[in-house]
This record gives structure tokens, sequence and C-alpha cells, in this order.
């Protein structure tokens, strides 16, 4: 008797199904697919050395070999051959299955994954342009710190800040949003005083300077680029973990932070802060618009897409 005949209690009590280890049995699918164990490394994010114990892990689940090692890499034996054929497959339907969950028939939610400060400080202030032009549509904003993975964060879209290697890596379409420039900014208070005091304006490096935990290296760098490493030398360093706590404790005057442009622009443009240098760096870093490559984009995926690109090319350039 076929299983559609079965009784709730004979599915839930009648027959045990043996399931092998998932993490292992993953990396045994992706090994197969791709015939390569530095291919799956990459698609699972993981060393090539893990890959291979996590086939090993199966293989001794097992008791038999599913993988020949040959100096050139890997096959499959005959029996895992007829296994991969199973279990390919059926990976393959869960994958579906999962897309159907995350992108609704009517595609009307659309989820963003960046951080919280280019959230807060340039597309939070912008988006209700976007959600008027497109009514019923929902976006929806995911904190997203590290790099992004497309298997493994729920999101349609990811902003990150990331060089030129972007373009290279596989499984990903990149648009660049901007470049990124740093420059000090301080509140005009600070500026006051120096000019009260009659200290000449490199003065004001030697003052507290504001650093964020995830850009810890932007002080040294503009410093050097400057040549300003001298007059910075006994400056009292103070961190926080989030770059919108420096941005906020310059805004009180509490010392000197680096700025990323254009995401200060609201606090220039009302006198908050000021850029007393008027010396920006453009890094090797830009602002990317990330999403996968092999997934089908949806209208709402273009469309936001295309304005989030126009409202970029608005930016005016430092020094422009």
């Amino acid at each position: 008797m076929g299983c559609s005949a079965c009784s709730s209690s004979d599915w839930n009590h009648g027959l045990a199904r043996r399931i092998p280890p998932l993490n292992p049995l993953h990396t045994f699918e992706v090994v197969a697919r791709t015939g390569s164990l530095t291919v799956a490394a990459a698609q699972l994010h993981v060393t090539q050395s893990a890959v291979s114990r996590q086939i090993a892990t199966l293989e001794q689940y097992f008791g038999v070999e599913l993988f020949k090692r040959e100096r050139q890499g890997v096959s499959l034996t005959e029996v895992g051959q007829r296994y991969a054929a199973q279990v390919v497959p059926a990976f393959a339907a869960i994958a579906s299955a999962t897309e159907m969950l995350w992108h609704k028939p009517d595609e009307a939610v659309l989820r963003v994954g960046t951080y919280s400060t280019f959230s807060a400080k340039w597309l939070i202030p912008r988006l209700p342009q976007f959600l008027a032009r497109h009514p019923g549509k929902d976006v929806r904003i995911h904190r997203l710190v590290p790099a992004v993975n497309f298997d493994r964060d729920p999101v349609d879209l990811a902003i990150q800040l990331a060089g030129d290697e972007v373009l290279r890596q596989s499984g990903l379409r990149a648009d660049r949003i901007f470049p990124e420039y740093l420059e000090p900014v301080c509140a005009p208070v600070l500026l006051q005083r120096l000019a009260a005091s009659g200290q000449p304006l490199n003065a004001l490096l030697g003052q507290r300077l504001l650093v964020s935990k995830y850009h810890a290296r932007d002080w040294d760098d503009w410093l050097h680029t400057h040549g300003l490493e001298a007059d910075a030398a006994t400056a009292e360093r103070m961190e926080f973990n989030a770059s919108m706590l420096t941005w906020q404790a310059a805004v009180h005057g509490m010392g000197v932070a680096i700025g990323q442009w254009p995401l200060l622009q609201q606090e220039v443009s009302d006198g908050a802060l000021v850029q007393p240098f008027g010396l920006p760096l453009k890094t090797a870093r830009s602002y990317w618009l990330l999403r996968p490559q092999g997934q089908r984009s949806s209208p709402l995926v273009k469309a936001f897409r295309q304005w989030l690109l126009q409202e970029a090319a608005k930016e005016p350039l430092p020094g422009s």
C-alpha cells in the first residue's frame, strides 16, 4: 500500500527514517555537484580541509568510500555516484522550496541587508521616496555586518563596503553605488576654541581623536596620506563600537572624528559638523549593491536597483 493510504499514526510511528548528519551530507552534495573540493569550499565559505573532514565524517558514518582521492582532485566512486544521483536532486528540491518561501508570489516584500550606519545615515532618509512610487510594497532592512552570503542570509540585495575584488567574486552581481571618501569632522566649537587660543589648525589633530571599531585604520590612512602623523602622535584616541556613535560624539564636541562621505552630508549641511582641513581621501573601497548572480530579479528588485543607483548618482563628489 502506498504512503497516500498511511494514517498519521503510521507516518509518525511506523517506520523510523535514517538520516545522516546534515552538514556532512550538504558538503557531499556540493562536492558531488561541482566535482571539486576547492570550488565546494568556496561555495560553502569554509576551508578545503574542512570540506575533506566533512566528507570523511560521512564516509565513516556509512562505512564506505564515496570519493576516490586522486592527484588531480576527487571523483565519485560507484557507490558515491548512486548516492549522489538521489541526494543532489533532493537538495535542489529543498533549494527550490526555500526560494518559494522567501519570494512570495506577489513579490511585495524586498529584503535589503546592510550596515546600521549606512541605513540610518543614507538609505532610510531617502526610502520614503521609493515607497511613495511603489504603494503596497514593503522594504525590510536587515542589519548585516559580515560579508553577505545569499545562501545563508535571508535577503534579496545587500549593500556593503568593499574593494573592487567583489567584481571578481563568483556568484555575485555588483553595482558601484559611490566611492568612499574619508575626511576629519568636528563640531564648530572646537575650531572656535582653537582660534581663540591662537593655535594653528594642525593642533586640532593633537586633541582627542574619535575612532570607530570597524574603521580603526581610517585615521592612520588619512594621516599617512597627508603626512600629518607627527601632529597626531600624542593625541588620545577614544574608540566606539559604531561609526554613528563616533560621529555623535563629534557633534557634541568630544573630539575629532573621521567622516565617511556622503554619510555625513546632513550634519555638514546643518552646520552640526565642519570639515576643517578640506582634504578628503578617496580610499580603494566603495559602497556596492550586491545581488546573487543566478537568481531571477523580481520587478521589485529591478525597480529598487534602478532607484538606488539614480539616487547615488545625485551625490556630489568631495571637491566638486
